[in-house]
């Protein structure tokens, strides 16, 4: 077992970990958080190289798409999380269930606080681990917009606790309905839903509270059958708006005949005890939507401990921490950030178009040929990845084609390029520099990425295997993090899903229902949640879902 001793406030690790340390053999890793990009870390991580510490309040990891399955009783809370020590069991990594108060990068320290339920006679512990690398990976919160009262009367969905909570309410909802002496119109006040939010979240929700009243409440709940109303408030023109447009209409005709009120183009300026002012964004009417229960499911928000830190390091009016292609965090030297809590700064070309046009000189004459031209464009296009995304946003067939765009290309043999023409050429190439979206898939693969490059630390810095340095000799170490997007999905109520794939491929129906059913089933992080959640699965084909109130 792993022997923890606290002394003076600092937690000192293992006998082990101490000696190996003093003796130069291992490097400490700290990690913060056991979400998707946390745990894809660690599960991929090589604890033979590292002594490894994971802080979490939370000790178990949360398969966070099924989070609305779980309101609707289709799912089990504990069927879609997996306990972090049983992650990392028989490894060399130690679990503290405690929250991060502070990050000290100049000391390399980070301040925690135990989260244990205690006593009042037994105070929260305080303590302090030292670090050679830590991984910022604590995710978000919800992002209230300073909408006044949301915070006091609406439900967010973000955590099991939160589901779990919904799912009460809702339950609570129809057993109030159904007090033999209330009218119709108290019943009806009783029974409605309000989701704020057309996102993939807020959609999903919308779809399994709709199955959820009709394919099994109103059998249990008779009275309540024509008393349901549930809406659906989205600040922008369509629902789903992340998607190809043609999914976006689907699922608005497909809520449509539902009788789902989608409510598009509609500002919320603040939620009170049973209402949501709203404002048309085209007339400028303010409409109340009258509500039992309000669910909140758009934005992110920045965790206090993220803002402290940005404060620290220069980063004060930023939303979340900005790192660079290799996921470090910008003026932090061992510090990392994956997931929702950073973003990536993808450097521009202009930056280093100058030094980018003397590597390419090879002749040092002050004019490229188109040989010249060629061979920079393959030298770099590994360190500015938005070459490659111009080229397939604007269907350019290779880098010639910056060329023949920039008008710079006439008779390949008389092909001059001086620096002017050259920034001409790859001006707008900038322009497809994107933020990545907050979501699992980002996170997790930030994570295995981040894991790889621990993994191969020693070996690359022998061999460095990234692109070539512009501004100095050399090679990175890396090659610098790429998102490689897998498709979404977006279900959508009876039996239906929407799927947008990769190469422009849209699905739409009961196929792509199961095939959301396959992929989510195959991507859990253990054989344990996977039988788990198809038994749940199976359990509401047959006795349909849970409505129970615990």
């Amino acid at each position: 077992g792993l022997a923890i001793a606290i002394s003076d406030g600092v937690l000192n690790p293992p006998l082990a970990v101490a000696q190996d340390k003093n003796t130069g053999k291992k490097k400490k890793i700290v990690i913060l958080g056991t979400g998707w990009a946390g745990v894809s870390l660690l599960k991929d991580l090589d604890d033979k190289q590292y002594d490894v510490v994971v802080i979490s309040p939370r000790n178990y990891f949360v398969f966070t798409p099924l989070l609305p399955s779980v309101t609707a009783g289709t799912l089990e809370p504990r069927s879609i999380t997996e306990p972090v020590r049983r992650i990392v069991a028989h490894r060399n990594v130690m679990y503290c269930e405690a929250e991060c108060t502070n990050i000290d990068h100049v000391t390399k320290t980070v301040t925690c606080v135990d989260c244990a339920e205690t006593k009042p006679s037994r105070p929260h512990v305080e303590f302090k681990i030292d670090y050679d690398y830590l991984v910022i990976a604590v995710g978000c919160q919800t992002n209230t917009f300073g909408t006044p009262g949301v915070a006091e009367n609406c439900h967010f969905l973000k955590e099991v606790e939160d589901a779990e909570r919904i799912h009460q309410n809702v339950v609570d909802c129809f057993e109030s309905a159904s007090i033999p002496t209330l009218s119709d119109a108290e019943r009806r006040a009783r029974l409605n839903f309000v989701v704020v939010g057309g996102g993939p979240t807020g959609v999903e929700f919308a779809a399994e509270l709709y199955d959820l009243v009709y394919e099994d409440l109103v059998d249990l709940y008779p009275v309540t059958r024509d008393a349901v109303s549930i809406t659906l408030i989205q600040s922008g023109d369509h629902i789903l708006n992340m998607f190809d447009e043609r999914i976006s209409k689907y699922a608005e005709d497909k809520f449509k005949r539902d009788g789902i009120n989608v409510q598009t183009n509609c500002h919320v300026n603040a939620v009170k005890e049973n209402e949501v002012e709203t404002t048309e964004k085209k007339s400028g009417q303010t409409v109340m939507i009258p509500f039992s229960l309000a669910v909140w499911s758009t934005g992110i928000g920045t965790r206090p401990l993220i803002r402290k830190f940005m404060e620290q390091v220069g980063q004060k009016n930023r939303r979340v921490l900005a790192t660079d292609e290799w996921l470090r965090v910008r003026g932090c030297e061992g510090v990392f950030a994956v997931g929702d809590c950073a973003t990536i700064e993808q450097r521009k070309i202009m930056e280093d178009i100058t030094y980018i046009f003397k590597l390419a000189d090879k002749d040092q004459n002050g004019i490229l040929s188109l040989e010249e031209f060629k061979e920079a464009m393959e030298t770099i296009r590994g360190r500015y990845p938005q070459i490659d995304m111009y080229l397939k946003s604007h269907h350019l067939a290779n880098t010639m084609s910056l060329l023949h765009e920039a008008k710079q290309l006439g008779q390949e043999s008389e092909v001059e390029l001086d620096i002017d023409k050259f920034k001409q050429a790859l001006a707008q190439v900038d322009s497809e520099t994107k933020l990545l979206p907050a979501t699992a898939q980002v996170a997790a693969q930030q994570g295995t990425y981040l894991a790889r490059c621990f993994n191969d630390m020693d070996y690359c810095e022998e061999h460095p295997e990234g692109p070539v340095r512009v501004r100095a000799s050399g090679r990175h170490r890396f090659q610098p993090f790429r998102y490689k997007h897998f498709g979404m999905f977006a279900p959508l109520g009876g039996e239906e899903a929407a799927a947008e794939l990769p190469g422009d491929w849209v699905s739409i129906g009961r196929s792509s229902m199961w095939l959301w059913y396959s992929v989510y089933l195959s991507k859990q992080v253990s054989w344990r949640t996977r039988f788990v959640v198809l038994f749940d699965w199976t359990k509401r084909f047959v006795f349909g879902r849970d409505s129970t109130r615990i």
